[in-house]
């Protein structure tokens, strides 16, 4: 076992971490040599040079540990059960946010014992996020579970499990199709709301209103191709604007223009059917529809003189928040958030939205866990908008991801020592090992000499660039998916229902019975 030997004078000094990484490899063990084995399991790695971390005021005393358990089970005994009725639901999805991703987040906020602002909520679950026919699953089919409440088939948005990916005809049988607790709320007239930091028309976005076989039927053009121009199949931004529950949200905000304009109307459009969608939405007949492109419009507008909000900021993904700057002129994820509950609360019935940090996902899959990380702490900071807007007496937030990613973080790091920077020892090759890497992805060439098959030197490509990609373990285009359980973090009526571990198509069935929406069990029809 490896101590910490700091003295008692650097306790509660802030200073930064400065060591020297060992230089060598672990001396190895016999085969049969357990006791040695069990040694490197847990090794003494070197001490930092200076300080082993700047520990925090106390941490040496068992007072200080102590004093954390008695506080938090105070503040769970004072937490009593709130069961009254949810009048509104806001449900924050974190794309690919795995519970590592949660963990090395932290360390972005000054420390790995900091708290994102979710982590606070006094009740967590985990779901269980396989698909009808896949261990690890996608986004579209995850959606399918956690908003409307059935398990599917990869790929596959708002049918059910009996529908295979890319099949035109099931995907058409009205039969196969669930709707999500978007339409449940709209029934209920309640105002609903989508917003993302990925196209609109993306595979967690869709859940909400779409109902389609191939998750990448967009526009109308990949319909086309996938199932011929007569397939009488509605792509999923046509469904937006005109679909049964897409024509019907209050609030919509995210990337993805080119999907809705046809490409003899708009230089990047991508649309073939001589449709202006973004035109359809805003010649509206007797509506007061606002669309807009850029923060500024968004920011200035009165969103009390207007019906419906529709805004898309990029042509594709909205940009990464470390992409931006004033001159992008895109809003934030927190301040999409306040604008959509500032104008659904005007509803004397209440509200559901979906909120999506959808760019910790697509940061994962190309090995920017810097990317990934700053899309986390974004993300936080939108839940903590929500949760000061809103009051936890009449509001159920509930936050989760649709699946985990291939990501780990190891290597015995040092208390607050650089989440980004390399473990205390080296690998068995004498070069260094990186705290965070990937089981997969594109990064594996740079990090992997195939000719001589060895480990590239990872502080050779590493510098602190916002694109750095980090060490992947095997060659792939786009990293993988994990398939473990994920969190569920809830607050406010009857958020205790969330904790436990369970499948993930029960989240939307427990939003549903707090608000007292859908056909299923709800609390206004329980007997006390």
């Amino acid at each position: 076992m490896w101590s910490c030997r700091g003295s008692k004078t650097a306790v509660g000094i802030a200073a930064l971490l400065i060591f020297i990484p060992y230089s060598g490899a672990l001396p190895k063990c016999d085969r049969n040599d357990e006791d040695c084995r069990d040694r490197l399991m847990h090794p003494e790695t070197p001490e930092p040079r200076e300080t082993i971390k700047p520990v925090l005021e106390g941490e040496e005393s068992n007072e200080y540990w102590i004093n954390i358990g008695k506080d938090f089970i105070a503040k769970k005994l004072a937490t009593p059960f709130n069961e009254k009725k949810a009048k509104n639901v806001i449900m924050f999805l974190g794309d690919g946010m795995g519970l590592t991703t949660v963990a090395a987040a932290r360390n972005l906020l000054g420390g790995e014992e900091k708290q994102l602002s979710f982590n606070d909520f006094p009740y967590t679950g985990l779901s269980k996020t396989y698909s009808v026919d896949k261990i690890v699953s996608d986004s579209a089919c995850t959606a399918t579970a956690y908003l409307c409440g059935v398990k599917a088939q990869e790929g596959t948005i708002g049918l059910n499990g009996d529908v295979e990916y890319g099949s035109c005809e099931k995907g058409k049988d009205r039969n196969t199709w669930v709707y999500s607790i978007g339409k449940w709320a709209q029934d209920a007239g309640k105002s609903t709301g989508v917003v993302t930091t990925t196209r609109i028309t993306h595979a967690s976005p869709s859940g909400v209103y779409a109902h389609i076989a191939h998750r990448d039927w967009e526009n109308d053009e990949e319909i086309t191709e996938a199932c011929g121009s007569d397939s009488g199949l509605e792509d999923i931004a046509y469904q937006l604007i005109n679909g049964e529950v897409g024509s019907k949200l209050d609030f919509v905000m995210g990337g993805g223009k080119k999907h809705f304009i046809d490409s003899q109307l708009y230089e990047n459009g991508k649309r073939g059917d001589g449709l202006d969608l973004i035109q359809q939405f805003k010649d509206q007949e007797g509506s007061r529809n606002l669309y807009v492109e850029t923060r500024d419009e968004l920011m200035s507008a009165n969103l009390a003189n207007y019906d419906r909000v529709f805004g898309l900021y990029q042509d594709d993904h909205m940009l990464y928040h470390l992409e931006t700057n004033e001159s992008t002129n895109q809003p934030t994820l927190e301040e999409m958030t306040r604008k959509a509950i500032e104008f659904l609360s005007r509803n004397d019935e209440g509200y559901f939205i979906f909120i999506e940090g959808g760019r910790i996902d697509l940061a994962h899959h190309q090995n920017y866990a810097r990317m990934a990380l700053d899309e986390t702490v974004e993300f936080s900071k939108a839940i903590a908008a929500a949760k000061e807007m809103t009051n936890e007496e009449d509001t159920l937030i509930v936050v989760t991801a649709d699946h985990s990613h291939a990501f780990s973080y190891n290597g015995y790091p040092y208390r607050h020592s650089d989440i980004f920077g390399t473990a205390p020892a080296n690998g068995n090759d004498g070069k260094p090992s990186m705290s965070v890497s990937y089981a997969s992805g594109p990064s594996y060439e740079r990090f992997f000499n195939v000719e001589k098959a060895e480990r590239e030197d990872p502080t050779s490509f590493i510098t602190g660039d916002r694109y750095d990609r980090f060490p992947a373990a095997w060659p792939l285009e786009d990293e993988t998916h994990g398939g473990e359980d994920v969190g569920v973090y809830a607050s406010g009526p009857w958020a205790h229902l969330f904790t436990g571990v369970y499948e993930q198509n029960t989240i939307p069935h427990l939003m549903g019975y707090a608000s007292c929406l859908g056909s299923g069990l709800q609390m206004c029809n329980q007997k006390k």
